[in-house]
């Protein structure tokens, strides 16, 4: 791809992202004088604005030929035309045409200069109050605030991606705060790298052995770490990562290291693991959660614990006549236990009726009048919950009453939640800070019932909770490993747990009309997958299995790059499956009524969850909004609030997780080498209810079957509880 440079002036601004400050603009250029879309950040530009733009061509499905932007040049008003132009735009009320000219004439090429630097010249001049200069002063200094702040990002290496955010965050001392300690922007702007930061800090002259740089680098790491998974990093690892990237001698780095625990940023153990000794270091966020996760369970484990007053004979009535269910003998026994105990844990694979006693204990408890609260940590999931068991059920962050804006929860120790029993499905996705928050505010004398089945993707963020809860063997387990008869003729479940044991899936089973509910198919090139997947949802699955492409299909993949990524293919099924009728763009994507979307960030003022799937049921081309039906219920987006939202043909693994679909079709490939997993393969598998198609290679298969690596995320919280008093 060839990178051009062109410049030109701002006509028209077609959207703008003020969060991220993506930006689509008409230019007219200097060269041509035609106009040209381009796309691309563009912090701090307004219209008429001169531009130059480093970038490159693109071909937009629906919009054709657009600029590409990967850097900008302000060109800053030069001439009397192009200064007299600006001061216009300033908007500044009592600045007349007249005055403009005024100014203009008086000092020519250095008029904004003067404004800005000596505006008292400016109020010597007639017709100039002190007033109306001093609002021209502000305004114009609003103005240049941004571009002067774009300009030093790039004289200091820093990506002008960033400018929004940090403009944001520091306003008019953003670049004398930067200059002070640039290693400031990587706890206050999230989406910087260290890297990035360290170039900055060199263009600066701050020094290679400058602490701030090594407690940065540290901290940054370790954070790297906690992405990962882990919840706490080896010493020498971590020392290692630091040293072998950034260059940093071990010494020093190891000074900066004890300075971060003397100030409380880091918590240091030495942890006995599986017989091997580990120098565990911690973010003191991370540690305190492991901790009091482990302190708050071994509190309710020590509350007395009594035995309800329900016999086996009126547990069994019970569940008949409110569910016409008949418990096995393994469910009627964990019925009768599992509220003798203040802490169970309820695990099992696919049909092992999991789903059933969670019914089962929610029918009992309304028998005895507990008060039960439901919950999981999705929105898809909660719904599913209040749709087997008829009881609300909401997400963990809503039922603590989360502040997004502030960061805070309403419940926790010092104002429990209310409730008897409390029901939490997919403990799996529950990562170590959302459980420490859920059980600070949980009562200490309730009954917690955690559901989740161990072998699906661990959670997005630090820790293996739910599996470190089993582990620890404090609380009272009960692995469901019973397979119902019904699940027994299902080629998807078992196939499951064949995948789950590290056994390659068989392919053999058919129904009596000779189709199956579990297929792979074969196809070594990554464009075809994604072919063949088109045509599948199209077209196959459609006619073979009479199910509607959008609301009973759905794709999973493990990445979204690639061409079997969410990105491509969503583009290609979108292509395939809507492509006429009235359409938005936003942020580089087209959005057309009857498009399959997913929500992407919690909304509790919208009642929308990150990760729930709708379809846009209305466009209104002019004002740049739409509307979705999220299962009947609609919901309006504005122009600023479509970030929110993304194509839903494809969607990650992970991001279909508590969720169910009639049909799933999985693109298994070796292009997806870095993200094959055992349990990302199984818990794709398990999200299709009847019916799941692989498509791509044996290879990729076997890799993923062997890769078990979730394993490996380190954590202490098992034996934490197992060792607290």
């Amino acid at each position: 791809m060839t990178t051009l440079t062109l410049s030109g002036r701002i006509k028209r601004i077609r959207y703008r992202n003020d969060d991220n400050s993506y930006t689509i603009a008409e230019l007219v250029t200097d060269d041509t004088g035609v106009t040209i879309i381009v796309v691309g950040i563009l912090a701090g530009i307004g219209l008429e604005d001169r531009l130059r733009l480093t970038g490159s061509w693109e071909k937009h499905t629906r919009f054709g030929d657009q600029f590409r932007i990967t850097e900008y040049d302000m060109i800053f008003p030069e001439t009397g035309e192009e200064i007299r132009t600006y001061l216009k735009r300033l908007g500044v009320k009592s600045l007349s045409n007249a005055k403009i000219r005024t100014l203009v004439e008086r000092f020519g090429s250095e008029t904004l200069e003067v404004i800005e630097t000596t505006p008292e010249k400016v109020t010597g001049l007639k017709g100039f109050g002190k007033v109306t200069v001093e609002n021209l002063r502000e305004a114009l200094t609003r103005q240049m605030e941004v571009k002067r702040l774009i300009s030093f990002l790039k004289e200091h290496g820093i990506p002008v991606v960033h400018c929004a955010q940090i403009h944001k965050c520091y306003g008019t001392k953003a670049a004398e705060r930067i200059s002070g300690n640039p290693f400031d922007l990587l706890k206050d702007v999230p989406t910087i790298d260290f890297s990035t930061v360290d170039q900055a800090a060199s263009a600066l002259g701050i020094a290679e052995d400058d602490p701030r740089r090594l407690r940065a680098c540290l901290l940054f790491a370790l954070g790297q770490f906690a992405s990962e998974g882990h919840v706490f990093a080896p010493r020498g690892d971590l020392l290692s990562r630091c040293m072998e990237k950034h260059h940093i001698e071990h010494e020093p780095l190891s000074e900066a290291l004890s300075e971060l625990k003397t100030q409380g940023h880091i918590s240091a153990e030495t942890l006995t693991k599986e017989g091997e000794t580990i120098h565990a270091i911690y973010p003191k966020e991370l540690f305190l959660a492991e901790q009091g996760i482990a302190r708050r369970l071994a509190m309710m484990l020590s509350m007395p614990e009594e035995a309800p007053p329900v016999s086996r004979d009126e547990i069994l009535e019970t569940v008949l006549t409110k569910l016409a269910i008949k418990p096995s003998e393994e469910q009627l026994v964990t019925l009768e236990e599992i509220l003798c105990h203040r802490v169970a844990v309820i695990t099992g694979g696919p049909g092992t009726g999991k789903t059933t006693l969670v019914r089962s204990i929610a029918a009992l408890c309304d028998h005895l009048r507990h008060e039960t609260v439901m919950a999981a940590p999705t929105g898809r999931a909660a719904r599913r919950i209040t749709e087997v068991t008829g009881k609300k059920a909401s997400t963990i962050h809503k039922l603590l009453k989360f502040d997004f804006k502030t960061g805070a929860f309403e419940h926790n120790r010092d104002k429990p939640l209310e409730g008897d029993v409390f029901i939490i499905d997919e403990v799996s996705m529950v990562d170590t800070l959302l459980m420490h928050r859920f059980l600070d505010a949980v009562p200490v004398d309730a009954t917690v019932v955690f559901v989740g089945d161990i072998f699906q993707l661990p959670s997005v963020g630090p820790g293996n909770v739910l599996s470190d809860l089993i582990d620890s063997g404090r609380l009272k387990t009960y692995a469901l490993t019973r397979i119902f008869r019904q699940a027994q003729e299902s080629p998807i479940i078992m196939n499951a747990h064949r995948v789950r044991k590290g056994e390659f899936p068989d392919f053999e089973a058919k129904k009596e009309s000779g189709l199956s509910e579990f297929y792979f198919i074969e196809t070594g090139d990554p464009v075809k997958v994604m072919e063949r997947v088109v045509e599948l949802c199209t077209n196959r699955i459609p006619t073979t299995w009479d199910y509607n492409p959008l609301e009973d299909i759905q794709v999973l993949t493990p990445m979204h790059k690639g061409d079997v990524g969410t990105i491509s293919l969503n583009n290609a099924l979108q292509k395939a499956l809507n492509a006429k009728g009235d359409a938005i763009e936003s942020l580089g994507r087209t959005f057309r009524k009857g498009d399959k979307v997913m929500h992407l960030k919690n909304n509790y003022e919208k009642d929308v969850f990150n990760g729930d799937i709708g379809i846009i049921s209305d466009v209104d081309k002019k004002e740049k909004t739409l509307e979705v039906d999220y299962e009947g219920r609609k919901v309006a987006y504005e122009t600023e609030e479509l970030d929110e939202l993304t194509l839903a043909y494809a969607i990650s693994v992970h991001k279909s997780q508590g969720s169910e679909y009639p049909a799933v079709v999985v693109p298994v490939t070796t292009q997806h080498y870095a993200l094959l997993q055992r349990n990302l393969l199984y818990t794709a598998m398990t999200r299709g209810k009847e019916l799941v198609i692989l498509i791509g290679t044996r290879r990729a298969m076997e890799i993923a079957l062997a890769n078990n690596r979730p394993k490996l995320r380190l954590s202490y919280l098992d034996q934490r509880l197992a060792e607290t008093p």
